[in-house]
């Protein structure tokens, strides 16, 4: 498991016991492009997370228009050989774009295959990524990350970009 954090973006913890007025409900993308994405709808309603899901970077782009995600969770496939190769990284660098102008503070979690997780450097070289978590995720994980238990550590490497100190080499 590996997570990569932009400094600016770490946030509080969403299991607050205290009842503000100021507390709203914050919005979470669920970004579902493949049948390894994890059913997380349980673990979302118990942390008071609204959650929108969305089958693709297109639809998630049209939802930009409505609503500003606080969360998004989203699968990251490489570009071989095609556009993504070219301008684009992967899948996730237009809607990553999107989200920088329509929703700025919105933190992201990448899930991506272990094949697949050399390649992520890449894209958080462009993009501030809360964390990136390596296929198959248990609910656990994500939890960690959501409730704010587990802030990813700064480190020197890429830009802006940090990793946990617990995580393991794929």
């Amino acid at each position: 498991m590996q997570a990569i954090a932009h400094p600016q973006r770490r946030s509080p913890a969403l299991n607050n016991t205290d009842n503000r007025a100021s507390d709203a409900t914050m919005t979470l993308f669920s970004i579902i492009e493949s049948p390894d994405h994890p059913r997380l709808e349980t673990l979302y309603q118990r942390l008071g997370l609204h959650q929108i899901k969305l089958a693709s970077q297109r639809k998630a782009i049209q939802a930009l228009k409505q609503t500003s995600p606080d969360w998004v969770v989203a699968e990251f496939f490489y570009g071989f050989g095609n556009n993504y190769a070219g301008a684009n990284v992967s899948n996730l660098d237009v809607f990553l774009a999107s989200l920088r102008k329509a929703a700025p503070e919105a933190r992201v979690i990448v899930l991506v295959s272990k094949e697949q997780a050399r390649y992520v450097p890449l894209l958080a070289e462009r993009f501030p990524l809360h964390a990136v978590l390596t296929l198959p995720v248990t609910e656990s994980e994500v939890e960690a990350i959501l409730d704010g238990t587990r802030m990813p550590e700064p480190s020197t490497k890429g830009a802006g970009t940090g990793t946990a100190a617990n995580d393991t080499e794929a």
